[in-house]
């Protein structure tokens, strides 16, 4: 499915003083340098301002990357409806010890692009999680401390189950996201079948193209209902909406949901991946999962997955009225998060 967004904006970029310092943290994989450099391009959207670009797999990934260029590598991985804004505050943060820090744009995100027009525009997570093993591989990382929320969280959780090997530890806000078409089609108790809203919404062709035609508003909402306490301005919203102006936005964000709830199908080559997910794979990489206080989108209650991760592991709940986009929220916990599962 495509799905063309006509408007395009310029916007100056906002740069980051960002103190780094040169010491390391042991016990963390060192990336290999890639064979050829990525070119540094200034974005309209992003508060990192230049960002790289590189061509991974079916896209051309923009990426933001903060510390030391041969620091051990911290992969973050941003949610729907936000940006890689979301890390603005925690790249710094891990920067200045010694980190290297990588937040790409998801496929129909930012400045991210499909390197051929013939490509589907596929939203099931497997392929999301494809797309991370891709970026890894064109920038020669072998392994990386992975963090993410809401559709980042599931592409870490997969890549984690499916890769550990390329995973040195995991940050996981709301814990374990690894779902199946299968279950996505039992039915759910009312309340929770209303916090899904949307997802129904996006199931008919008015909810793609009412997210077509108000896709800032329909953002801000989202943003509102997930997190009830954060007080954020304009200026903050505003910045991450540019990122949904990505010409594939809306087809991503409506095959995700459809997919869901086996309302479309996904690619035959991710088949062997979705099996191995369908029997709910454990993760045993070292792990820290996170819930805010005041959450306000569907996600499971940590007694129910902490079985799912067999290896070192433990649960944070942080406090304040921190909401669906904790790092956001909460950049000095979920950067404190990152440190500490590297150690565990």
């Amino acid at each position: 499915m495509h799905t063309q967004l006509t408007r395009r904006f310029k916007r100056q970029s906002l740069f980051l003083a960002l103190a780094l310092s040169q010491f390391g943290i042991l016990g963390v994989a060192h990336a290999e340098m890639p064979e050829a450099p990525t070119r540094a391009v200034a974005s309209p959207q992003s508060a990192f301002g230049a960002l790289k670009h590189v061509k991974a797999g079916l896209l051309d990934v923009a990426y933001a990357e903060v510390g030391p260029a041969t620091g051990p590598v911290v992969i973050l991985l941003h949610g729907w409806p936000y940006d890689i804004d979301s890390y603005a505050q925690v790249a710094p943060l891990l920067a200045a010890k010694g980190y290297r820090v990588l937040i790409p744009y998801a496929r129909g995100y930012g400045d991210t692009r499909f390197l051929s027009d013939k490509t589907l525009r596929n939203g099931q997570p497997a392929a999301l999680a494809s797309d991370v093993i891709d970026f890894m591989d064109a920038l020669k990382i072998k392994q990386a401390v992975l963090g993410g929320y809401d559709w980042g969280a599931r592409s870490a959780d997969i890549v984690s189950a499916l890769w550990p090997e390329r995973v040195k530890a995991l940050v996981s806000v709301s814990g374990y996201l690894i779902g199946n078409q299968a279950a996505g089609k039992n039915p759910l108790p009312p309340k929770a079948e209303l916090q899904w809203w949307y997802q129904f919404y996006f199931a008919t062709e008015r909810g793609a193209e009412g997210y077509q035609k108000n896709t800032h508003d329909f953002a801000k909402l989202i943003w509102q209902l997930a997190s009830p306490q954060w007080k954020f301005d304009d200026a903050t919203f505003d910045r991450s909406a540019k990122g949904l102006e990505n010409p594939d936005h809306v087809a991503i964000t409506v095959f995700n949901y459809r997919w869901r709830l086996g309302l479309v199908q996904g690619e035959t080559k991710y088949d062997p991946l979705e099996q191995k997910l369908a029997q709910a794979p454990s993760i045993g990489v070292p792990t820290i999962t996170l819930e805010g206080d005041a959450n306000g989108a569907p996600h499971p209650k940590p007694e129910d997955y902490a079985k799912r991760f067999t290896g070192k592991y433990e649960f944070r709940l942080i406090n304040g009225g921190v909401g669906h986009n904790l790092p956001q929220e909460a950049p000095e916990a979920f950067a404190k998060a990152v440190i500490d599962a590297d150690h565990l």
